[in-house]
């Protein structure tokens, strides 16, 4: 019996340690892009829409491979196809890296469609072996996120500075490899994220449910006002005057931020009789940020951390609403591709809308205010989305 129960517990610390390593590859390698934009535009004389693409890629990946990983998990396994996911992140970057124009979007999109596979397995991954700690386990997988996405934004330009942009972009490739080299342990295990076959769906499809869809747009204009800051905020920072150094640290500051929730956020939520209050608190400081990275920019470094801890709130919120809203893995796993396709597929177009907006206005004003606003519709939905009940069956 100890022998069994020592077997369990050390596959639990091994799952554990895989969903952490998993969740910090589905940041890093998408944003710790934006600092070296600079140095890639100047490279290959890119327009401004055409740098905005790079970031616009991952995100239609995510939306586009978000419905049929579920699929693809059934098929091979959950823990093989999270090695193949991030095989594929870690393929994508080499590519990103090589040095030709076409190599760069060839790349970029590789490793988009791996990290949708993890953002949409990883709930599920939640939900099947941490039930009764979803909330503190889903907290610490955004803190590994956070920390890891910042960590590399503050490291991209230093390293771009001392070895080149592509030796820059490569180092991404150790966080993937990482990752590979745990899940691979569990190569022969071979389970599925749910029993998610035909009979296994729930009665009513989950794109019928209001709940389905309040829970999806607020982690959809989350990620929206999320990859748009990601994507551009150097840009908006170097328009008020801010260095390129400066700028990148702000940008891994803002990630460092989206962690801190992770900290505290978790077991609190698992004592609340309702979420509507926190979910609504949260898309409202992201709200606040972006107006006073309009009004008061010299107050950026407030305004950086405010709509970190705000967007991480949320992002927390989202998926942890992904499991209290469900009431089995299978359902779980459906609302989990639903969020995550169509919430990119709004976060994929936004970055590029507002690169264009602003060539076209030739500021970040209108953009940010934009921005705000769809923040402002987030704490309608959360405030919805956070209320006690379940999607029907």
């Amino acid at each position: 019996m100890t022998t069994l129960t020592n077997q369990r517990s050390a596959r639990h610390a091994v799952l554990l340690a895989g969903t952490l390593l998993v969740a910090a590859n589905l940041r890093v390698p998408a944003t710790g892009l934006p600092p070296l934009l600079g140095p890639i535009t100047d490279h290959f004389g890119l327009s401004t829409t055409a740098a905005g693409a790079l970031t616009t890629l991952p995100l239609l990946a995510f939306a586009l491979l978000s419905p049929f990983s579920a699929a693809i998990a059934r098929r091979l396994g959950l823990e093989r196809t999270l090695v193949w996911a991030m095989a594929a992140i870690a393929l994508g970057i080499g590519v990103r890296s090589s040095g030709w124009e076409w190599a760069l979007y060839l790349g970029t999109w590789i490793l988009g469609m791996g990290i949708a596979v993890g953002n949409v397995l990883l709930p599920a991954l939640v939900k099947r072996d941490f039930p009764g700690n979803a909330a503190a386990v889903t907290g610490a997988y955004v803190l590994s996120m956070g920390v890891v996405a910042a960590l590399g934004s503050a490291a991209a330009v230093p390293l771009a500075d001392a070895y080149g942009w592509q030796a820059a972009l490569a180092a991404f490739v150790v966080v993937p490899l990482a990752a590979m080299a745990v899940w691979a342990t569990q190569w022969r295990s071979a389970t599925t994220p749910a029993p998610v076959d035909a009979q296994a769906q729930p009665p009513v499809p989950i794109w019928r449910s209001a709940l389905a869809w309040q829970i999806t747009f607020y982690l959809g204009l989350n990620s929206t006002i999320y990859y748009v800051a990601i994507a551009w905020l150097p840009s908006i920072l170097a328009e008020s005057g801010v260095s390129a150094q400066q700028a990148g640290t702000l940008h891994g500051v803002l990630q460092l931020a989206s962690a801190i929730p992770g900290l505290v956020l978790g077991p609190i939520v698992q004592r609340m009789t309702d979420q509507r209050l926190a979910a609504a608190l949260a898309a409202a400081m992201s709200a606040m940020a972006l107006l006073g990275f309009w009004l008061l920019p010299t107050l950026s470094w407030l305004w950086a951390v405010l709509f970190g801890v705000g967007t991480g709130a949320t992002f927390i919120l989202g998926l942890t609403f992904v499991a209290l809203r469900t009431r089995d893995v299978a359902q779980s796993t459906a609302l989990s591709g639903m969020s995550q396709s169509v919430g990119y597929l709004l976060a994929a177009v936004a970055p590029m809308a507002m690169g264009a907006l602003h060539d076209r206005l030739g500021g970040w004003q209108v953009p940010l205010l934009g921005c705000a606003a769809l923040a402002a519709v987030a704490v309608v939905m959360g405030a919805l989305a956070g209320r006690n009940r379940q999607i029907a069956a």
